[in-house]
């Protein structure tokens, strides 16, 4: 396996553990959403919407660090990018469209995080094409 792959498997089993982290907190205080993410509208968060949330970040938390175990998996590979498409569209949406989560360090880390595992996620291509042919041509010679 190349190298870039092994740090992008450490890099989305890392994403994984805060990510979980995240839902433990939405489902132990929903405050932590509007006092930290969602300030434009914080009366909008309730309860309900921070179970949500953690559910979501929970299952996106799950198929990330599924992906790190097996990152050869092409379906899982894309799956996994789009969590991180869907979080940046999420978080972009909410704030210039909604006006609930304004560009704040609370909203800066979750774009942040989203925008270079997408990047990292596309270079990742490259390298796990590279790594199919290989493995298939070594398999054509032992034929």
């Amino acid at each position: 396996m190349s190298r870039f792959l092994s740090v992008l498997r450490s890099w989305l089993v890392m994403v994984s553990i805060i990510a979980a982290g995240n839902t433990i907190q939405s489902f132990r205080d929903h405050s932590f959403l509007s006092e930290k993410l969602y300030t434009g509208s914080p009366t909008l968060v309730n309860g309900l919407q921070a179970r949500t949330f953690g559910i979501w970040t929970l299952l996106s938390s799950i198929i990330r660090c599924t992906c790190a175990v097996d990152i050869h998996n092409r379906t899982l590979y894309h799956i996994t990018l789009w969590t991180f498409i869907l979080a940046f569209a999420h978080f972009l949406s909410e704030s210039f469209v909604y006006l609930t989560a304004p560009i704040t360090i609370g909203v800066m880390a979750p774009l942040l995080v989203a925008s270079v595992s997408i990047l990292g996620m596309l270079v990742g291509f490259q390298y796990l094409e590279d790594s199919q042919e290989a493995t298939s041509t070594r398999v054509k010679k032992r034929i």
